[in-house]
């Protein structure tokens, strides 16, 4: 039975995105060959030219996928906080610590900055900047946040500040005590947002 196009494409580049993840995660991106992770997918160096354009279009792909299963992880985890603040909190620190993960600490917080640029550049970045300038802003309804401070601003500072911690944590040579210094002094941040007077979170 003949398969339609679509659906040999998507396997396609599923088979190269998987074994480009598995030689990015365990060698590293410098280490990893074309070669090699073509022929683990049985595939040639022409599919993944025509796919990906060249090795770093692969890497770009790749952690697109681990940052959409990053986000579905933090959104659970984040969505059993008793109050939306602490939501808020959850959800910047568990990213954080995920750079504790070996194969998210290699290719989503070392690789990938040193061959993509600051990750406040990449394609998801504008979506999570987006995503905390709305809880900011509905903190800020809810007299939890202090009303002087932009959403918008205060997102991008958080955004950057959350980067870089991560990659702290993933290029220390003490990851797990490196994870607790910077998690406390982020925490330290977030809670100069908070309104010192009025309703405080729970």
């Amino acid at each position: 039975m003949h398969r339609p196009r679509k659906e040999m494409i998507a396997e396609t580049r599923a088979k190269l995105i998987t074994a480009a993840r598995h030689a990015f995660g365990t060698i590293g991106y410098a280490e990893a060959s074309m070669d090699d992770f073509t022929a683990s997918a049985g595939l040639t160096r022409g599919a993944l030219y025509h796919h990906f354009g060249d090795k770093k279009g692969l890497l770009q792909a790749v952690i697109a996928e681990i940052d959409g299963e990053m986000a579905v992880r933090i959104n659970e985890i984040a969505s059993k906080a008793p109050t939306r603040w602490q939501h808020f909190v959850d959800e910047c620190t568990t990213y954080i610590e995920m750079a504790l993960e070996p194969e998210i600490q290699r290719i989503m917080f070392r690789d990938g900055p040193a061959v993509l640029g600051d990750p406040a550049q990449w394609p998801n970045a504008n979506a999570c900047v987006g995503s905390m300038t709305d809880h900011l802003t509905a903190l800020q309804q809810d007299g939890v946040v202090v009303p002087g401070v932009d959403p918008e601003t205060a997102a991008r500072l958080i955004n950057g500040a959350s980067s870089q911690a991560a990659q702290r944590i993933a290029n220390s040579s003490d990851p797990e005590a490196t994870s607790k210094t910077v998690v406390a002094a982020f925490k330290q941040l977030l809670e100069g947002l908070l309104k010192k007077q009025g309703p405080q979170p729970v």
